[in-house]
């Protein structure tokens, strides 16, 4: 039987290597576009990308069966903010892998599509990457500050400013994202145009899981006094 602070302890270490993984992946999105526009070698970057995702699973398959087979006696009294957050916390970590799900998605479509990079929409495409790079690098940072409110009784985590960066950015991808399709039907409904567009929203769809994992942590910040997330740290 896991103790109750070596419940918290797991959890956070746990969490820390798993976001490391989410944003080693996402960090590699400009690289491979980079080498793919610059006629490169891109295919070891997507393995990399591959391995990080498949890595990423095996952590959050982990996580979840952690929480989920840790009874009342095995979280423990000092982790009673986890216990009573358990179900939302499960939600929390689905969510999570769908930002690397989505990552390697991305990357595979850039490869099997082969989109025009000379055309001004994928210069956009290219800043949205960058985006959801920092974005990525802030969720990482948020998610560890976010567990280690809860995991531990006597610390408070405020993680409103990572939450607010978060946001402002999906805001920035939902403007390139416009510019990326609007310059894409420039010449018309062509099938590069198409691609073009298909790309843009995936990489808002990115961004935008980004900032519902935001709205999530939120959610659950607003009933604990370990994590200040805006409002309830007025």
């Amino acid at each position: 039987m896991t103790s109750e602070a070596g419940f918290g302890e797991r959890l956070e270490t746990l969490t820390e290597t798993y976001v490391e993984r989410l944003e080693a992946c996402a960090a590699l999105l400009p690289e491979l576009c980079e080498r793919y526009a610059s006629d490169g070698d891109y295919s070891g970057t997507l393995a990399r990308i591959e391995s990080l995702e498949s890595e990423a699973d095996d952590l959050v398959r982990e996580i979840t069966a952690m929480i989920t087979d840790a009874g009342a006696d095995d979280i423990g009294l000092l982790n009673t903010r986890i216990n009573f957050n358990q179900s939302a916390l499960l939600d929390l970590y689905g969510d999570l892998d769908i930002v690397a799900n989505h990552t390697e998605r991305i990357a595979q479509e850039v490869v099997m599509t082969r989109p025009d990079p000379e055309r001004e929409p994928f210069a956009r495409l290219r800043e949205m990457g960058e985006e959801v790079v920092a974005m990525a690098e802030t969720l990482a940072d948020v998610v560890v500050r976010f567990v280690r409110g809860l995991a531990r009784a006597d610390t408070s985590e405020n993680i409103t400013d990572g939450i607010e960066s978060i946001r402002a950015a999906e805001s920035r991808c939902d403007t390139l994202r416009n510019a990326a399709i609007e310059a894409a039907f420039e010449d018309g409904a062509t099938a590069e145009a198409l691609l073009q567009r298909e790309l843009a929203i995936l990489l808002d769809e990115l961004a935008n899981a980004m900032e519902d994992l935001t709205d999530a942590m939120v959610i659950i910040a607003s009933k604990e006094p370990g994590v200040i997330a805006g409002d309830n740290g007025s």
